[in-house]
Formats: C-alpha cells, sequence, structure tokens
C-alpha cells in the first residue's frame, strides 16, 4: 500500500485546496456507506467499471453486501451534496467538462500542475462544507490515466473513506455516559490491558485460568455482539501465522462458545475467512475476517479479529468481535464493533492519568 505516501501528499496539498471559511458548518448526513460521486455523465461512464471494482466489493456476512454504494450526480447537484459524510468529485483535469473546470478552480496551480503531471491523483480535504465530511478529488492527466490510478490506489482509497467513518463511528460509540468505567478498571488492574467497555455489553466470562474474557450484548436476542480477549504468556511471534490464529481461536470458542445443552460449539467457517498483515494502533497484527457458525450448522455470522505479540509483556494477544443477527444486514454492525476492538491498549500504553482515574472507580 502506498498510504504513507498519499497522505504526506495530502497534508502538503491541502493548504492548497481553496475552501470557504466558516465556523457554523452542520454535520455531515446520510448513511455510511453511501459515497456520492460528482461526475460528468460522460466522464463517469469511463471511470465506473474501475470506482465499481474499488469500492463496489462485495463482503459475505453471510449475505452479500457491498463494502459501499455509489450515488453519480451531475455538477449542477453540487449544492445538494455538500451536506453528505463521503464524496468524491472526479474529472480529468484538461477536460472541457464542467466538473474539470470546477476542480481547477479550487485546486491552487502548484497541484493543478502536480495533477497534470501525474505525480498526484488523489487530494483529500476534511469537513470541507460539512462536519465530519470527507471530501476526495480524483483527477489526472487524462480519463484513462484517471482509470487507471483508481485502479492501481485502490486499497489507498478504501483506507481513506473507511478511516473516516471510523472516526465518525467513534465519536458515536465512545460516550462516557455510556462506558462502564468499573468493568475496564477491574480488567486494567487485573490483567494489564483496557479496553473500551459499553454499558451494554455485559461481562458473561470472566476465566483468569485461561487468559480469556466474554462481553456479550443482548444475548439471546435477534441481534447479539460478542467480544473477547484472550493472551497467552511468556508467548513468542512465530505464531503470528493464520494456521496458528485459527487453531487459537478455535480452540478458545470450542471451550466457551458453546450451546446451552453443549451439543454444539462455534467453528471458523474455512470456505469465508482471509487474513492478512495490518497496523493496529501502532503494532504489528494480522487481521483475520471470515464467517462462524455452529459445529451442527445451525446459526452463524462474521467475525473480526486482530492477533499482535507484545514484547514489553511477551504476551500474544487475540481480540475478537463476532455478530449474531440473522434478520439484519450486518456490515455496519461489525464496524461498530470493530471500531471497539480498535480502542484496545496494552497497560503499558495507557496513559498515567487514564489509570488514575480508572482506579478511583475501584475504591
Amino acid at each position: 500500500m502506498k498510504i504513507y505516501k498519499y497522505f504526506i501528499t495530502a497534508l502538503i496539498v491541502a493548504q492548497f485546496l481553496s475552501t470557504g471559511c466558516g465556523e457554523n458548518k452542520s454535520r455531515a448526513i446520510g448513511n455510511e456507506d453511501d459515497i456520492y460521486i460528482v461526475a460528468d455523465s460522460v466522464e463517469y461512464e469511463k471511470i465506473e467499471g474501475a470506482l465499481l471494482t474499488v469500492f463496489g466489493k462485495i463482503i459475505y456476512t453471510p449475505q452479500s453486501e457491498n463494502m459501499f454504494n455509489l450515488i453519480r450526480k451531475n455538477y449542477s447537484e453540487l449544492e445538494k451534496v455538500k451536506k453528505y459524510k463521503n464524496v468524491i468529485i472526479a474529472a480529468p483535469i484538461n477536460s472541457s467538462s464542467l466538473t474539470s473546470t470546477y476542480i481547477n478552480s479550487v485546486l491552487n496551480k502548484d497541484v493543478i500542475k502536480l495533477v497534470k503531471e501525474d505525480s498526484i491523483s488523489i487530494i483529500n480535504k476534511n469537513d470541507l462544507w460539512s462536519k465530519d465530511q470527507l471530501v476526495m478529488f480524483l483527477s489526472a492527466s487524462t480519463i484513462e490515466k484517471l482509470s487507471q490510478n483508481i485502479l492501481n490506489n485502490n486499497e489507498d482509497l478504501i483506507y481513506y473513506f473507511q478511516k473516516a467513518s471510523d472516526s465518525r463511528l467513534k465519536k458515536s460509540l465512545y460516550n462516557p455516559t455510556y462506558e462502564d468505567k468499573l468493568v475496564e478498571a477491574k480488567f486494567l488492574k487485573n490483567y494489564n490491558w483496557l479496553i473500551y467497555v459499553q454499558t451494554d455489553y455485559k461481562l458473561a466470562l470472566d476465566k483468569p485460568e485461561d487468559n480469556f474474557i466474554w462481553l456479550r450484548r443482548s444475548p439471546g436476542s435477534d441481534m447479539e455482539r460478542w467480544i473477547f480477549v484472550h493472551w497467552i504468556e511468556n508467548s513468542s511471534p512465530a505464531l503470528l501465522n493464520s494456521d496458528s490464529i485459527n487453531a487459537i481461536r478455535n480452540r478458545m470458542t470450542e471451550k466457551y462458545f458453546r450451546t446451552e445443552n453443549d451439543s454444539a460449539f462455534v467453528v471458523i467457517n474455512s470456505e469465508y475467512r482471509t487474513s492478512k498483515e495490518v497496523n493496529f494502533n501502532n503494532k504489528y497484527a494480522i487481521m483475520t475476517q471470515g464467517l462462524w457458525n455452529m459445529s451442527d450448522g445451525s446459526m452463524g455470522g462474521p467475525f473480526l479479529s486482530y492477533t499482535f505479540y507484545d514484547e514489553s509483556s511477551k504476551r500474544l494477544y487475540m481480540v475478537d468481535g463476532s455478530i449474531y443477527a440473522p434478520k439484519y444486514y450486518k456490515k455496519l454492525l461489525i464496524q461498530q464493533v470493530d471500531v471497539i476492538l480498535k480502542s484496545f491498549l496494552t497497560g503499558k500504553e495507557v496513559s498515567k492519568d487514564q489509570k488514575e482515574m480508572l482506579f478511583d472507580e475501584l475504591e
């Protein structure tokens, strides 16, 4: 991925983007997975395939759901588009379309020069017209080059919108009013790690003999969410491979995620599972994503797991979230769980002030 390069580029070019001033911006509206694309109809036809390849990927939860939904708008509808969370403005820099003319009018001449030279093609602006909004300008010297750049930078494009969406969800989820600080304090004191706990999540299992914690939301309902944390003492980074990770997860879910009559247990569905290297809170980690199901095939759903090795404590951590919501689309639910998983901190990463505040809850 070229995220680092484009992140630096975005910082450099942001100052060259002419934006209207104003402190009283309204908060952006719309669905998290809707992206509004302002583009000329003829030009859009030539880049639509590339955009759909990048943003229209299908994920299985186990229903098939689009990662993002693309909604094209003409330049004449720009004022209406300015209120939405996710916006793309796309056109070649040298065409005579209204969208291209607009891009030329808002970008500084130095940035336009870089675009014409195909040195950059992605210019991001946060909160351009509305709060918590990401507006992405996509441009290149030609329509063919623009289409190719979209494909070449597919991971970066997804990353930017996913990061913006996660940031919005984090603001809505991390609410002190609905935070169970007492449970958080117990985790930190007893196990030397911390994770954000919403009051809706109840501590279902605390098994210090197995270094296993299980949090459940709405148990027994048709929209249940599970989070577990498991760690292995005196471990090794050699376990950071998909086979070991899958074996560890299956071992823990077979032991603790069982039906009431003890006849079936949770296992990873081997047909729908992916693993990749990721940056998890500035730590190297393996992200495993896929589907779980009961061993008797009676139920299932999506899961997401991060596994990493902490050198300071010699622990291997697995931070895992699952969804059971058979009547609902689940992409947003798993994203909400993902945002909570990313709140996980080792004891060393928790600030002194935060520790003191949480330990006050225990007195």
